[in-house]
């Protein structure tokens, strides 16, 4: 099997979102009137992103989840992706497998695979996603206000705990252990969450790297800081029996959650929840923005008599 073989067999099917998909030198698509175009790329390497035995099902449905995550964050609706795919050898049934994930995802939020690439070397995995957003409507990162709520859907830290049992740092139950791998191999891109968001939430990202880390984006962008409360955070239920010091590392900056972080007015506190509800998204408020003091951090977690916690651990950073 040659490279366009691979490409025949595993990656072409009929591009529904676009006027030509896979086939010639380029892709065609025509953008909606009254709609910006929302586009983001990423790139997983294997042994840095996910382990280098990862199953290849997980790992499509996960190397499109991250970049449909993406899309959530700005409140896009995806339409389109391409992907580059470097192979360190030829794996008919590794192929299969990653395929049948990635196009699982696709299909269940109507996105298509449109164009890519393919060469020989160290595994690694490169998607390109597109998205349409009604002009003037996207989530950006510099809207936030002092005195607006911080909010997180979903629980934390329960990839992380995975993270840390793979890599021996903790020893989890069995069951435990099984319910984490799926947080970290297989997220949920909250996509009808960021499209309802339009409008109401002043600033938003997906947390991959921890909420202490990409918080912090937002608070530099919108020229402000974030004040979180502890006893607020979410722990995911898997971390009950980690190590407090662990179990703190894991919610702030185990990262891997590709759950949404947004501030919005306290006036909007009411509807959030509702949205909440009718989404069957938990959405928890989990602190405000405030004025930034020079040489203090953008981000700072405070206990419930009102005493800083120390966060002697960072967000992940790919060249630390």
């Amino acid at each position: 099997m040659n490279e366009f073989d691979l490409i025949a067999k595993y990656f072409t099917r009929p591009a529904v979102n676009a006027d030509l998909g896979i086939g010639d030198d380029a892709a065609l698509m025509s953008i909606t009137v009254q709609h910006q175009l929302a586009i983001s790329v990423d790139m997983l390497v294997a042994g840095r992103h996910f382990f280098a035995d990862a199953d290849p099902e997980r790992l499509g449905h996960k190397c499109l989840a991250v970049n449909l995550s993406d899309m959530a964050a700005m409140g896009a609706k995806p339409t389109w992706f391409t992907l580059s795919l470097a192979l360190p050898a030829m794996d008919e049934a590794w192929l299969a497998a990653f395929s049948r994930g990635l196009f699982a995802l696709a299909d269940q939020h109507a996105v298509s695979l449109v164009g890519g690439d393919t060469t020989k070397g160290p595994l690694t995995i490169s998607i390109q996603i597109a998205g349409e957003i009604p002009n003037g409507q996207a989530l950006l990162r510099s809207g936030a206000q002092i005195g607006d709520d911080v909010w997180v859907s979903g629980a934390l830290g329960a990839a992380a705990a995975a993270v840390m049992h793979r890599t021996g740092r903790v020893a989890l139950l069995p069951d435990i252990a099984q319910r984490c791998d799926l947080r970290l191999d297989q997220p949920t891109p909250r996509l009808a969450l960021g499209m309802a968001l339009r409008g109401i939430a002043s600033a938003a990202l997906d947390l991959s790297d921890g909420i202490l880390g990409d918080l912090a984006h937002i608070c530099e962008q919108s020229k402000c800081a974030a004040r979180l409360e502890l006893d607020l955070m979410p722990y995911a239920t898997e971390l009950k029996d980690l190590p407090s010091a662990l179990a703190l590392e894991a919610v702030l900056a185990g990262g891997d959650d590709y759950e949404l972080c947004f501030t919005a007015s306290p006036l909007q506190r009411q509807h959030i929840l509702a949205l909440g509800q009718t989404l069957a998204t938990p959405l928890f408020r989990v602190g405000e923005m405030v004025a930034h003091q020079a040489q203090s951090p953008f981000v700072q977690v405070f206990d419930a008599s009102g005493l800083v916690v120390p966060t002697p651990f960072t967000g992940f950073d790919h060249f630390k």
